[in-house]
């Protein structure tokens, strides 16, 4: 039983082995030759999992005063199949990348080109937002709000026009005695204690 476990430890040996080498060749390669590759090293991986699952039978049935030996000897091989398929993962990340780059045009300024339209439009942006800004001071100033009647929260999106509404009743009150009646309600107080 343990000479079938050696077998297959000989297998994976040679077999993940010829997988790393094509993991390391997937990024330097391209085109058809490339997708080849990929999916050749994707049927080898498969064939090591298989591999890995008649081991863990082989060692279910070596008796258990040796088992403890097998065990970690498969544990290590599961341990270097999950790095292998990382690495491949990371490879096929890179062909992926390759891929999407050869589809949309891989220019070399095609940052900076991104980075000059996205300055722009973020000008464009300000431009705006000042315009609407002026727009709306505008009407504020010169009372075309048809939202007068409500309270100024609703009427208005931004602090600055609540502000805008407290400066104005403020103005008004000093206008008609100064605080809003605060001032004569505490003289009629100060009456009634005398």
């Amino acid at each position: 039983m343990s000479s079938d476990f050696e077998a297959y430890e000989q297998d994976f040996g040679t077999i993940t082995a010829d997988i790393t080498n094509k993991i390391g060749r997937i990024p330097k390669l391209s085109g058809e030759e490339k997708t080849q590759l990929v999916l050749n090293v994707d049927k080898q991986l498969e064939e090591v999992r298989e591999l890995l699952e008649q081991m863990d039978l082989e060692v279910r049935e070596i008796p258990i005063q040796s088992r403890a030996m097998y065990n970690s000897r498969l544990k290590s091989y599961k341990q270097e199949m999950e790095k292998l398929e990382k690495d491949f993962k990371r490879s096929r990340i890179a062909y992926s990348d390759e891929v999407r780059n050869e589809l949309l045009g891989d220019d070399a300024g095609s940052s900076e080109n991104q980075r000059a339209h996205l300055l722009d439009n973020t000008e464009k942006l300000e431009r705006s937002s000042r315009r609407l800004e002026a727009g709306y001071q505008i009407a504020v100033e010169t009372g075309h709000n048809k939202y007068k009647d409500t309270p100024c929260l609703l009427a208005c999106s931004r602090k600055k026009c609540s502000i805008d509404l407290w400066l104005t009743q403020r103005k008004t009150e000093r206008g008609r005695g100064g605080d809003g009646g605060k001032e004569s309600s505490r003289k009629e107080r100060r009456r009634g204690e005398s």
